[in-house]
């Protein structure tokens, strides 16, 4: 394999998208990538904004 691949990492992120009458929130960090489900937009927010503080991210995406 070529060594830019195996050194390479996720820029930590995450983002939030509606589908099918539920919400996903996707946190990806280092070479973890983490999706959850809710039911409710204001829990996914919620959620995303804390994975965001934690993160020490600007921002997160809305997709």
């Amino acid at each position: 394999m070529d060594d830019v691949m195996l050194n390479a990492r996720v820029c930590p992120c995450v983002e939030v998208i509606e589908a099918c009458g539920e919400w996903f929130v996707r946190v990806a960090e280092d070479d973890q990538e983490l999706t959850r489900s809710f039911e409710l937009e204001s829990f996914a927010l919620a959620y995303a904004e804390g994975q965001r503080m934690r993160l020490g991210l600007a921002d997160f995406k809305r997709l």
